[in-house]
């Protein structure tokens, strides 16, 4: 399980984490919404070891994990999809894919046929460089690239953006069926609230910074819920 406790974070003066607490348990979704500037991308990044926090703690299968940077918390089955994608665009998809071998054992350095069952598009492109995908195509290596690392923890920063509706239904599909499958944990954050409602087990909604409201989708107001996302 991955254990936020209490956690905030600056960026020079500026605090954009306010005492945030979170849980994201195995075999669950785990949804964080929120309007653009609250604090989302910055909780994920300090998840994954990108930005340090000030104070509070987070913890990762019972390790306390504030001072791995993020190769190491890679090595313990953090797996992260960044907002934007951030694929490798003059590498192939096939070289994109396996630079999720960095974590990895030599044992353990090999593409699973079931990403290309998850994603057909990505074997149909194996040769193609990435920069020649589409944004959509683009979305499904990089979360197939997450998944090479074999992770127990998958930290998926807003994946339906600028995405095809097709193709967002593709993502939610696999989302549904890893987490199906109660191998992992699933941390996703999320603007659209109808997306979230599909595949969540809790959500929580943040404002500036905050975790203002938290719970499963029968303690939430839905009407609560979508008045804080609205702009």
């Amino acid at each position: 399980m991955l254990s936020v406790d209490n956690i905030n974070l600056f960026y020079g003066a500026a605090q954009a984490l306010r005492s945030v607490s979170l849980k994201a348990e195995i075999g669950r979704v785990t949804c964080v919404l929120g309007r653009n500037g609250v604090g989302k991308s910055s909780l994920l990044r300090a998840i994954v070891g990108q930005q340090p926090i000030a104070s509070g703690a987070i913890s990762w299968q019972g390790e306390n994990i504030n001072g791995l940077v993020p190769y190491q918390r890679a090595r313990r089955g953090i797996g992260f999809v960044p907002q934007g994608r951030e694929i490798f665009p003059l590498l192939t998809v096939r070289e994109n894919l396996m630079t999720g071998f960095a974590t990895q054992g030599r044992a353990t350095r090999f593409i699973d046929d079931e990403i290309f069952s998850l994603f057909p598009v990505l074997s149909e492109m194996m040769g193609r460089r990435g920069g020649d995908l589409s944004g959509g195509q683009q979305q499904q290596l990089a979360i197939g690239r997450a998944l090479v690392m074999q992770p127990r923890l998958l930290v998926l920063d807003e994946p339906t953006e600028g995405i095809q509706p097709s193709i967002i239904k593709d993502i939610g599909r696999v989302i549904a069926l890893l987490r199906g499958r109660g191998e992992m944990a699933i941390l996703l954050v999320e603007q659209y609230f109808e997306f979230a409602r599909e595949l969540a087990q809790r959500i929580a909604v943040m404002e500036r910074g905050e975790i203002v409201l938290a719970g499963t989708l029968a303690e939430l107001d839905e009407q609560d819920v979508r008045r804080r996302l609205s702009v």
